[in-house]
């Protein structure tokens, strides 16, 4: 979309205009990430407020990167909303799509909250507005003032939801491991699956851990989670003997935690996860729709675990 000279006083303002979208572009994505769980619809939400920006009448604008946090914002929670009734007929469970924090370890956040897998679940079950004001209390340290702006509420209300959404994550997920223990456990859990060791596996469970497994209709993957820990295990080791034939096994930094990146003939396949607390591995997550999987690369630092048989 092209700007008239009148529109914005000529190439000069364009290429001003540029500058300040690009400066806060990683933020902007960093919102809309963490409003969509999705990677690919957080980008397409991106580039619409670059249109927009584009097209708009920035003389009038006092605060450019407020008003493309604003615009970001309000487009997330109507694509939010949107994104909520598509998933109501999502085949199978929905996980969020991973992103690769390798490089951009918070996606232009100041703090990483509101990135992690599990917090991104316990979100899922909030209204969008809520999750707005969360995301922007939480990961961006926006004023409450600024964010009622925002989310077009008052500021009581916002600190409100703010506070229900904080009590929500606090009450509904336990204390998580620290990364070096979540990578130990991750590592333990890969060369535990490769074999079936049935013991092995629930020595690594938490007694209600669940596994979930996202194929979204796309390739074979079980429709329902697995819960407890026997269960699980068993789950796992049913099928150990072809799900792992042939499987190399890398490390990815994928939304602030270590992931395992699985491939076969050298194509990725499933990003491998495990979210954990003192009681133990609390869940499983195979992402293994390959929609998913666009944005994640292995990470030549990490750890490689163990290669079973």
């Amino acid at each position: 979309m092209a700007v008239t000279d009148a529109e914005s006083g000529g190439p000069e303002d364009l290429e001003q205009a540029t500058a300040v979208f690009t400066g806060v572009r990683p933020r902007l994505f960093g919102i809309a990430y963490r409003m969509l769980g999705s990677a690919a619809e957080a980008e397409d939400l991106v580039q619409d407020v670059w249109l927009r920006w584009q097209a708009y009448d920035r003389a009038t604008v006092d605060s450019p990167a407020a008003f493309l946090a604003t615009t970001t914002t309000r487009l997330a929670i109507n694509a939010a909303q949107s994104a909520r009734v598509r998933r109501e007929t999502y085949l199978g469970p929905w996980l969020p799509e991973p992103v690769d924090t390798g490089a951009d370890p918070y996606l232009g956040a100041e703090r990483g909250e509101a990135l992690e897998f599990a917090v991104l679940l316990l979100l899922e079950r909030l209204s969008p507005t809520e999750r707005a004001a969360y995301v922007l209390r939480e990961a961006f340290d926006y004023p409450y003032r600024q964010i009622a702006d925002i989310v077009q509420l008052n500021e009581a209300a916002v600190r409100q939801a703010v506070s229900r959404a904080r009590r929500r994550v606090l009450v509904e997920r336990r204390t998580p491991v620290t990364g070096a223990e979540q990578r130990r456990l991750l590592t333990a859990f890969v060369t535990a699956a490769r074999s079936g060791d049935l013991t092995a596996l629930e020595e690594l469970f938490a007694a209600d851990v669940t596994s979930y497994s996202d194929g979204g209709g796309a390739v074979r993957a079980s429709r329902f989670p697995v819960a407890g820990a026997s269960r699980v295990a068993k789950y796992v080791k049913a099928f150990a003997g072809h799900f792992w034939s042939g499987v190399d096994v890398g490390w990815a930094s994928t939304n602030g935690q270590t992931s395992a990146l699985l491939s076969r003939d050298g194509q990725a396949f499933a990003v491998l996860t495990v979210n954990a607390s003192e009681q133990g591995i609390d869940q499983v997550l195979w992402m293994m729709n390959p929609a998913k999987l666009t944005a994640v690369s292995i990470s030549p630092d990490a750890p490689r675990p163990a290669q079973g048989s």
